[in-house]
């Protein structure tokens, strides 16, 4: 398959660049590390295996041109005898092949493009389709500093896990060097067309059979073991956990080893499995404590897993570092769906604040945080783990430490809002109120059903670290479609600005400064062009530094939203309104302050800067006819014969229709979008409120009003 092309199109708020791929897309993920030459790399699943693709970072040096070696002396088409003896040997056998050893020259610096290229695509052919994708829940990093990491092989190497339609679930090893051309145009590949096969080692590949699911997976989740001691590292181990309908719901665990010299030549069994009573919609890992597994039982609850401490007594004869058995550690419980005894559904939930929080979203536009272990922004509280009686292994958590509902999701909750039933049991006349109960007890009963139907997801990524502050994450949702896909840039920032609103601090959920705030990305249809939104996720550019996001007001992160056959990629627009997000911020307002410092002066900006209103004058009128007021104010004139004889006539105002020859400057001329209403209300509380200070404390101190000029 040929260097896919992007579509870009640029809306009002943002940019958004589609790539058409000639496959249904099952799942995609962003790997956490980058290849040596910068380029970040996209792992996506289809019907018949998965597809590598590495964007942006250095290009490939173009190929050298071999120069024919020209004969000093005689012709091109001179002849050549055969003389054929009887002495001659026997054909000798035919020499295996050498095998190919692939090196990749790449140009000295990046190239300053408009958007990032894709440098390689590579497809790794399974003979059938893949349905999960999953990576390791690290922070986006460059392969200098994996190196410096507990795995220095993930330096070299990527490596990831799949799970297909047939039950078997792979765990892949492969180089982060993206293969170079040359090395996709070999002679033996032309000839053999299973000789790129996955598991043939075309590319360098290695791959690891997990068995013991007998139904297909329907969550997948992998992460690295760190060592005890740094004297232990080497090539490291994974742990992969799959979830499945077998049975009642199971819950599988693998312990692979990442060491090429130690690939196992049959499948691997689970050294754990859990059958639960409800089969799970999602599981991850906790990107701090990788022995910890969130799990996700849609209509139960949210429960964290621990494959490391044993619930049951230790046993002599055990063998492994694992036990046979590992401890349900807590359940977070959702709110109830009134006026039913039933719970929300749970969409999705992900670990936040490194490890230490959970975010859920539930089917009627809800979001929650659960402070698992007292990392609250404003209010800290005793972690879980200190409230927990001595010997107690599980516990339960039902309060949000924030909430809210996402903008636009009124429908959904309209959905589980239902009336409650009448149960007089009398006779009462059909009246309006009456008709609208008996409409509200016959749909009551399908209002958890419609709700089980919603689609879902969250995702996280964990920022650059600017050096000054603690590392911070972006997060993104969606609920339904695309029509309700949010991001949230900063979560630690947007958790503190929600408490401070509970407080009676005036905080706005969609409103406020760029990283306190939820943004909802609009126009998301002009990428995914009719198809419907099956999934998002984020992709971070470990490069990007976090004080130039600030000080830009745009996204840290950009969007990866999943179609039926499509990929979108959205960031922040270039230039004009869509440079900035949602962003509320003013770049072109000077600052009176250097930056850290403080004033309480008042500043006060004008609005000489807003855009004049235009009005046009549709009537059909023309100068000197009927309805034309006179120059001195006497009344209407009436056309006169000669009227259009007069040897001086003042220019004329545009009417009627003649607007319709500017209609081009018309169409370029955009709302002001960068106004927010909001906004500006709450500067007006701001100055009231800095106003009714000064009453109190006027004689002692003066205040000093600035007006800034644009």
């Amino acid at each position: 398959m040929g260097t896919p092309t992007p579509r870009i199109r640029r809306t009002a708020q943002n940019t958004q660049f589609t790539y058409n791929l000639s496959r249904r897309i099952s799942d995609v993920k962003t790997y956490p590390v980058q290849s040596p030459q910068g380029a970040t790399v996209l792992i996506y699943g289809h019907e018949n295996g998965v597809t590598l693709v590495w964007r942006g970072g250095r290009r490939f040096k173009p190929a050298k041109k071999e120069v024919p070696v020209e004969k000093p002396n005689g012709k091109a088409d001179d002849a050549v005898m055969i003389i054929d003896s009887d002495d001659d040997e026997l054909p000798a056998k035919t020499h295996a092949t050498p095998k190919f050893e692939d090196k990749p020259e790449f140009e000295d610096v990046a190239e300053q493009t408009p958007y990032a290229e894709i440098i390689q695509t590579l497809d790794l052919t399974l003979g059938t389709a893949v349905l999960n994708v999953a990576v390791m829940p690290m922070a986006p990093c460059t392969s200098e500093e994996a190196a410096a990491g507990d795995a220095p092989i993930l330096a070299e190497k990527m490596v990831f896990a799949v799970s297909c339609i047939t039950s078997d679930v792979y765990v892949i090893s492969l180089p982060l060097t993206p293969p170079s051309p040359e090395s996709k145009a070999r002679p033996d590949l032309r000839t053999d067309l299973l000789s790129g096969r996955a598991g043939s080692g075309a590319w360098g590949e290695s791959l690891v059979l997990l068995g013991g699911q007998t139904r297909h997976s329907d969550g997948l989740a992998m992460t690295l073991l760190r060592p005890k001691s740094p004297e232990r590292r080497g090539a490291g181990r994974a742990v992969v956990a799959a979830c499945s309908r077998q049975a009642s719901g199971t819950l599988h665990l693998w312990d692979v080893s990442l060491d090429d010299k130690n690939k196992p030549d049959r499948a691997v069994e689970p050294f754990q499995t859990e059958f639960l009573p409800e089969p799970l919609s999602a599981i991850s890992f906790n990107p701090t404590r990788n022995t910890q597994l969130l799990t996700v039982s849609p209509h139960q609850a949210a429960r964290i897993y621990d494959f490391a401490v044993s619930s049951l007594p230790p046993d002599s004869d055990a063998t492994g570092p694992f036990p046979s058995q590992g401890s349900w550690l807590l359940s977070l419980y959702q709110p109830f769906a009134r006026p039913s005894a039933a719970r929300k559904p749970i969409l999705d939930a992900a670990w936040v604040s490194h490890g230490r929080a959970v975010f859920a979203l539930l089917a009627d536009g809800m979001w929650g945080i659960w402070d698992v272990d007292g990392v609250s922004p404003s209010s800290p509280s005793a972690a879980m783990a200190t409230r927990l009686k001595s010997g107690v292994r599980g516990a339960a958590l039902t309060a949000f430490s924030v909430s809210g509902y996402v903008e636009g999701t009124g429908a959904l909750r309209s959905v589980a809002a239902q009336a409650k039933e009448n149960q007089t049991g009398e006779f009462a006349p059909m009246t309006p109120h009456t008709r609208r109960q008996a409409t509200a007890s016959l749909s009551a009963a399908t209002s958890l059903d419609r709700l089980s139907t919603v689609r879902g997801g969250v995702s996280t990524v964990a920022l650059p670290s600017t050096g000054r502050t603690a590392q911070d994450e972006s997060l993104v949702l969606w609920v339904g479609g695309y029509e309700h896909v949010c991001v949230i840039p900063g979560v630690s920032r947007f958790w503190e600005s929600q408490l401070r609103r509970g407080s009676g601090g005036g905080v706005n959920l969609f409103s406020g400064a760029q990283p306190t705030r939820m943004v909802k990305l609009l126009d998301l249809s002009t990428g995914l062009l009719g198809e419907r939104c099956c999934g998002v996720s984020l992709v971070a550019d470990p490069s990007r530094s976090g004080d130039h996001v600030d000080s830009d007001g745009g996204l840290p992160v950009d969007v990866l939203l999943r179609g039926e056959t499509r990929i979108v990629i959205v960031g922040q627009g270039d230039d004009g309104p869509g440079k900035r997000v949602g962003g509320v911020v003013d770049a072109q307002r000077k600052r009176l302050f250097s930056k850290g410092e403080r004033s309480d002066a008042i500043i006060v900006h004008g609005r000489d800067g807003r855009k004049p209103s235009f009005s046009y004058n549709l009537s059909t009128s023309k100068p000197g006819t009927l309805r034309l007021k006179a120059l001195n104010g006497q009344g209407d004139l009436e056309a006169s014969p000669g009227a259009g004889d007069s040897p001086s006539v003042a220019p004329r105002r545009r009417v009627g229709f003649d607007f319709m020859n500017t209609l081009e400057d018309a169409a370029d001329v955009s709302a002001d979008l960068s106004r927010d209403v909001e906004a500006e209300m709450l500067d007006i509380m701001e100055i009231d409120q800095a106003l009714e200070s000064m009453e109190g404390s006027r004689g002692n101190a003066r205040k000093r009003v600035f007006f800034e000029e644009d």
